[in-house]
């Protein structure tokens, strides 16, 4: 045998193993040989061989009545690579993609406490930048679209208790500065998944903001398009959302009904 054909013998096999995977993780119960023959379109003694190399090497377990179902051997992997994962490293080409779609700032910030943090941004190049948003800059929650986010994602409870800690400070004559308005404010960002930032933080400046979830629906950080005011544009509340969920898939996360 050429060593071609060694080579694309062993492509074939690693594509009739991803197939088995993606069929095994699409079962909620342990699957029969007949059933991921079917679903894979593999004969069954193909099936059965490479199923026999996956349990030896724990990525699949065979159960006792002759199912199989995904192994321990995956969890493992997962949280190794969840480990190393960085959310900057993951969002930053979908971030790239973006700023070359519509020109314009794409922030990156986590939650840091009662502020936010900025780990990244893109930088529109055609206006200066404010200082609240270059990355390591910080800004209290309830004045940016990104901070909000975080406070729509607890409880009314826990917003009550930030507004008394932190006292809702304001920075312009549009910032939420009543525990009413935040409140009337965040139960528009749960509906939507959708945050604004109306000249809250800097007069001239607004801003869309959208979540980043992890494998756990645990919203880890957020993506926002920044931009004067006369430049907004209300059609990239549904580009930053797209790509906020973009990140999120590739976080590992999977909304309900879609997994």
């Amino acid at each position: 045998m050429t060593k071609q054909l060694q080579t694309k013998g062993s492509i074939q096999v690693i594509e009739r193993m991803m197939s088995l995977l993606d069929a095994l993780s699409s079962c909620p119960e342990p699957a029969s040989l007949k059933v991921l023959a079917q679903a894979t379109g593999l004969h069954p003694s193909t099936a059965h061989r490479i199923l026999a190399m996956m349990t030896g090497s724990r990525i699949v377990e065979r159960q006792e009545a002759g199912t199989y179902a995904l192994g321990i051997r995956l969890l493992e992997l997962g949280n190794i690579v969840r480990s190393r994962l960085s959310i900057r490293q993951v969002a930053l080409p979908f971030m790239h993609n973006l700023h070359e779609a519509i020109g314009e700032a794409i922030n990156l910030g986590i939650r840091d406490q009662d502020e936010i943090v900025y780990v990244e941004r893109t930088s529109s190049g055609r206006s200066l930048v404010r200082v609240v948003y270059l990355v390591g800059g910080r800004a209290p929650l309830h004045l940016t679209s990104l901070g909000k986010l975080f406070l729509a994602a607890e409880s009314k409870a826990e917003v009550q208790a930030y507004a008394e800690r932190t006292g809702l400070p304001g920075k312009t004559m549009r910032s939420l500065t009543s525990i009413d308005a935040l409140e009337a404010e965040l139960e528009k960002i749960r509906r939507d998944d959708l945050s604004y930032d109306d000249e809250e933080a800097e007069i001239g400046l607004r801003c869309v903001a959208s979540p980043i979830r992890n494998d756990e629906g645990i919203i880890v950080a957020g993506l926002s398009i920044s931009s004067p005011t006369d430049r907004h544009n209300p059609g990239w509340a549904r580009q930053i959302k797209e790509t906020a969920e973009a990140v999120s898939r590739a976080l590992g996360y999977r909304p309900p009904g879609n997994a």
